[in-house]
């Protein structure tokens, strides 16, 4: 540690810790328990203050902005309300393995333990949704506590730390230095083990690999696709990882989670060997863990993951290899080649990308208004550099089936499958690329859960483009109520407002859509507009998802 000759109060060397530790933006609502740190950032124009209208927004934005630079997020939320709002972006966080750090403004120390105004113990309240909660009570360790929030926030599998801030801590002196910048730590696998993996590939007949999870690059996905093409294996992702692996490389067979390609779950049943890259394999991959057999698989499988606690955790692996994903990838790909594989093993990967390819063609449905075509659409008007974001909602599962990602990072979208997530993401995901175009792809109810961040958006300058695919109720709680209690429909209904009266009221761009035809003209518009601009598709509440429909769940459960 470097030491100071000059009194910094706790804020100011909260600050210069965020600084020294490369933090270029925080996202917050402002509030009085955390007012020092706000003046401490006013001297420090380095860090830029997105001040955002509302906990839940502030803390996707946060996570979001984790996930594209595999650095810690940092959001600034005030105490009790405050903290609980901002509670959701680190349920995503956790189970989306994103580093963030949160830090809330507390009550004075000497108010403690008697219920004082908004008073809560955070390391309580988040156990379960955090790596790590702490209280800093000592200005002398804010730079200790700062140096281990992102260590642990980056370490292992990564996650999200949450700090909490007495008010009065903040504003007291201290002549405590600086620590040195974080340096994340990569796990590497033993040569051995690289070695074996590659041997037990080579000798199966129908080899597949399964990628997700964190640390991962564009270098990442490049290693890894000459390494499965030169090898004939198939590649699938986990839910929402679908930019980890090109969708158009030929080795590429589809992705695992929603209305998922029943010839991929075939694929994975029938495989004899299943190599598991940074995946966790929960609940939404696994197809409610009824894919994969547990606790033995029925395949050989390799599982890598840098959190060893994630391990034997469900799944027992006749290999588990405790690495960082790019550092397994690099030092697979970095191996002598091995034998040609035979024509049957080239055949299956052919065949694998060829399902993915029928699978992701237009479908038709009743109306005028083609929902596949326009996702098609979106992809044919972006460039490779595109960032597609998305929440929570039946739509997802058109756009997870009809779009296809290039890139690494172009997919913002949470395993947890929250709410309210599309639009935020979208705003941290512009204000980190503004040159790149960025879209949320939201259903009506998903965008209603975070609609107030369209003012952040205009206050910013952030223009991003909204699609509202707008069917006046929750249509995902809608087909599971169809298929349990047809007919008995309660709580999924909704009264929308007018989406393009609302855009032009935050002075946004809007369109609205009824039509296939009307749609490239209108995103041309929208790309055009220099501001925020909104899309209204109206859909069909009858249609529910690319296979099912009201009458088709309905006459399923007679």
């Amino acid at each position: 540690m470097t030491r100071n000759n000059k009194s910094r109060s706790g804020a100011e060397v909260l600050i210069d810790a965020l600084k020294i530790n490369g933090v270029e933006r925080i996202f917050c609502i402002p509030g009085e328990s955390y007012l020092a740190a706000l003046d401490a950032l006013f001297d420090r124009s380095e860090i830029s203050v997105i001040v955002c209208r509302n906990e839940g927004g502030a803390a996707y934005m946060t996570e979001a902005e984790g996930k594209l630079t595999g650095r810690p997020g940092v959001c600034f939320v005030t105490r009790g309300p405050g903290a609980t709002n901002a509670s959701g972006g680190l349920h995503v966080a956790l189970q989306d393995s994103t580093p963030m750090i949160l830090l809330i403004g507390q009550i004075a120390r000497k108010d403690i333990d008697r219920e004082a105004f908004q008073e809560i113990d955070y390391r309580r309240m988040f156990s379960e949704v955090a790596k790590w909660v702490a209280q800093i009570d000592d200005a002398d360790r804010i730079p200790e506590y700062l140096n281990r929030a992102f260590s642990v926030a980056t370490s292992g599998r990564p996650g999200p730390v949450v700090l909490a801030l007495p008010e009065d801590m903040l504003t007291d002196l201290t002549d405590s230095g600086d620590a040195g910048q974080w340096r994340g730590v990569k796990i590497s696998p033993a040569s051995e083990d690289v070695r074996q993996a590659a041997a037990m590939l080579a000798d199966a007949e129908r080899p597949v690999i399964i990628v997700g999870g964190s640390g991962w690059s564009d270098t990442t996905r490049l290693q890894l696709e000459a390494f499965a093409e030169a090898h004939a294996i198939p590649v699938a992702n986990s839910f929402r990882c679908q930019d980890y692996f090109d969708n158009d490389h030929p080795n590429y067979a589809g992705d695992l989670g929603l209305g998922v390609n029943p010839a991929l779950t075939g694929r994975i049943a029938d495989a004899d060997c299943m190599l598991v890259i940074g995946a966790r394999l929960g609940e939404m991959t696994t197809g409610g863990f009824k894919l994969i057999d547990i606790p033995c698989p029925r395949q050989r499988m390799i599982h890598v993951h840098a959190g060893a606690e994630e391990l034997g955790h469900i799944y027992q692996p006749e290999l588990a290899i405790n690495a960082s994903s790019d550092r397994f990838v690099e030092a697979l790909a970095a191996l002598d080649p091995v034998a040609a594989p035979d024509d049957s093993r080239r055949q299956q990967a052919t065949q694998a990308h060829q399902d993915y390819l029928t699978w992701n063609r237009s479908i038709e449905v009743e109306g005028e208004l083609q929902f596949a075509d326009i996702i098609h659409g979106i992809r044919n008007q972006t460039d490779n550099e595109a960032i597609i974001c998305n929440g929570a909602g039946n739509n997802t599962g058109w756009l997870h089936r009809f779009f296809r990602y290039r890139k690494y990072r172009t997919q913002l979208a949470p395993t947890s499958g929250t709410m309210g997530y599309g639009l935020p993401a979208a705003i941290a995901a512009k204000l980190r690329y503004p040159e790149r175009c960025v879209v949320a792809v939201c259903g009506d109810g998903d965008f209603m859960i975070n609609v107030q961040e369209l003012a952040t958006a205009m206050q910013y300058g952030v223009n991003i483009i909204v699609i509202v695919v707008n069917n006046g109720i929750y249509g995902t709680i809608r087909a599971h109520q169809e298929r349990e209690y047809p007919e008995r429909v309660i709580g999924t209904d909704m009264i929308n407002p007018d989406f393009v009266a609302l855009a032009e009221a935050h002075a946004a761009h809007g369109e609205r859509v009824v039509r296939t035809s009307e749609f490239e003209a209108a995103f041309e518009r929208c790309l055009a507009a220099s501001r925020p601009a909104l899309i209204e598709i109206q859909m069909a509440p009858e249609i529910l998802t690319p296979t099912a429909t009201v009458q088709s769940l309905r006459a399923a459960k007679t």
